[in-house]
């Protein structure tokens, strides 16, 4: 049987690493490089929260009756990422490199914990409630597009 929780984790891993080269990249006062980075960031977290908030959110709330649960804490917390998002944007069009370090400073603290909450409480209580269709919801993740 398939895990939501196997299914989801690695892609936070890979928002990881690009996120980790777009500041590797700032740093170094690389910019064209940290942009390219941190677009492929972008396009990363995007797809991953598509798969969360249109599939796997409604059908742990449809599942378990919680919209004012853990879901909808992680749908705040993907609010204020996007925000962050925004303000990295910025600092990179800008070639700020202090902006940039410090909102990422912000944004790596954030989503630790955020993954961390994701993979020890939400996933683990998604591979329970929902695991008789936890197949079906990977094929539909998987169909979202990037």
């Amino acid at each position: 049987m398939d895990r939501i929780g196997n299914y989801l984790a690695p892609d936070h891993r890979r928002c990881d690493d690009y996120f980790s080269a777009a500041e590797e990249a700032a740093l170094q006062s690389e910019w064209e490089a940290a942009a390219a980075q941190f677009n492929q960031f972008l396009i990363a977290m995007k797809h991953h929260f598509d798969k969360e908030e249109t599939v796997l959110f409604p059908a742990f709330e449809q599942s378990t009756h919680l919209t004012a649960g853990p879901t909808e804490v992680m749908r705040m917390e993907h609010t204020q990422m996007r925000e962050l998002f925004q303000d990295m944007q910025q600092a990179l069009a800008s070639r700020d490199a202090n902006a940039f370090a410090g909102t990422a400073e912000t944004l790596l603290i954030l989503m630790q914990q955020h993954n961390l909450k994701e993979e020890q409480m939400l996933y683990r209580m998604c591979d329970q409630m929902l695991a008789r269709e936890s197949g079906n919801l990977i094929e539909r993740m998987n169909a979202v597009a990037p």
